[in-house]
């Protein structure tokens, strides 16, 4: 690949992961719409890692003390601000891998990849978050966090395993319905992100050590320190502006791409 190819494939990733719009469709989207070849699965691997670790950063805290609580959750206490939190971010995980392995079993992860599929789920879903953001109460903060609401909210992440829905957008639509504010759900999308990410780049890996080679490792070093940078930046600016900006930037991104994908695959 070359390193512009790169370039995209890793802007795209790290600028969308976060804020939600949906990366995995925009990468979908990438060689339907531009002519060039799918990136493969080291590229898939390498900005998930990147990825991974730009949100692991800007959370350090909160990772820190995740992690710090995982040795008193083996031991059946979650007494802890840590071991509790680590026990939330685990059942918020549960549905999403549990469907995920439906879904490749069952082949219907390759069928869903589609740009009508896409401008659907980038539509309608733009829609329900505008419901939630306009219409949901702001009455909690992440730290509210229960493990009802940790159960609801991995249900909703499952939802973001077709194409086009926004893994953090559609948490972050939950979450405003459940209550929380903006920063909050934000905020609670990205610390799910955490562990759903760990694991999907962990399978992915699994899938890629067969074919990976010097060449592939090179590409996949510098796809994944740009993905680095960009969803830095963009977790950063995104979290500060929701002090003081609502969703609907995004909702209006999405309904107006979405509308264009549906006019394209359907015209």
């Amino acid at each position: 690949m070359t390193v512009l190819h790169l370039l995209l494939v890793a802007i795209i990733q790290g600028a969308t992961e976060f804020l939600p719009v949906s990366s995995s469709g925009h990468l979908i989207l990438l060689p339907a719409l531009a002519g060039l070849a799918d990136q493969g699965l080291v590229i898939d691997v390498a900005v998930h890692v990147g990825t991974l670790g730009a949100v692991m950063l800007y959370f350090r805290q909160d990772v820190g003390a995740a992690l710090a609580g995982v040795p008193r959750l083996l031991r059946g206490r979650a007494d802890t601000e840590g071991a509790r939190l680590a026990m939330l971010l685990v059942v918020a995980t549960v549905p999403v891998m549990v469907a995920g392995l439906a879904l490749k079993l069952s082949g219907l992860d390759l069928a869903l990849r589609s740009v009508a599929v896409i401008g659907w789920t980038m539509l309608g879903f733009g829609i329900v978050l505008w419901i939630a953001d306009r219409f949901g109460p702001s009455a909690r903060e992440a730290t509210d966090w229960t493990m009802r609401d940790a159960v609801i909210l991995g249900l909703w992440q499952a939802v973001a395993l077709i194409p086009g829905t926004s893994r953090s957008g559609i948490c972050i639509t939950g979450a405003r319905f459940l209550g929380y504010s903006r920063h909050g759900a934000a905020k609670l999308a990205m610390l799910m992100s955490i562990p759903t990410i760990a694991a999907s780049g962990v399978l992915l890996g699994i899938e890629v050590l067969a074919e990976a080679d010097a060449q592939a490792a090179r590409d996949g070093a510098i796809a994944a320190a740009f993905a680095f940078v960009a969803a830095l930046a963009a977790l950063a600016a995104m979290m500060r502006l929701l002090r003081s900006v609502s969703f609907m930037p995004y909702v209006i991104y999405r309904i107006l791409l979405g509308a264009g994908l549906l006019w394209w695959a359907y015209a």
